[in-house]
């Protein structure tokens, strides 16, 4: 899509909850300007690239230890389908801060892919 200031900047979220979005978002300036279409927010729902008969997007991790991580094949799958370029951001609490000048470098970006986690975190294979 274009905008007279040229391509609408957008986000492509992939996770496992797309009812979620845009949730408390919806109610902020960032909101507003969705439902203005200044820019746009695009969810995917990552079971849906799952191959097995239950959809089953998480596994015990490799290796052992506790909890359970999403499986890498699913992952991989939701990425190379509907990731168009531009960053990809897995946010996570040992990752890089997200403050003001990552905000603004991202959004020179026309297109930011964000996956969402649950449960450890995703399997490293």
């Amino acid at each position: 899509m274009e905008t007279r200031h040229g391509p609408l900047w957008t986000v492509t979220v992939l996770t496992l909850f797309p009812e979620m979005f845009p949730g408390p978002l919806g109610h902020s300036l960032a909101g507003r300007a969705l439902k203005e279409g200044l820019w746009r927010l695009e969810t995917v729902d990552i079971r849906g690239f799952a191959r097995d008969k239950h959809r089953s997007v998480d596994d015990a991790p490799f290796g052992g230890g506790a909890g359970m991580v999403m499986r890498p094949d699913v992952i991989d799958a939701a990425i190379r389908a509907r990731h168009a370029g531009g960053p990809l951001l897995y946010p996570t609490p040992r990752g890089r801060l997200l403050d003001q000048e990552r905000v603004e470098t991202l959004a020179r970006e026309p297109q930011v892919t964000i996956l969402c986690g649950r449960f450890e975190g995703v399997d490293q294979r």
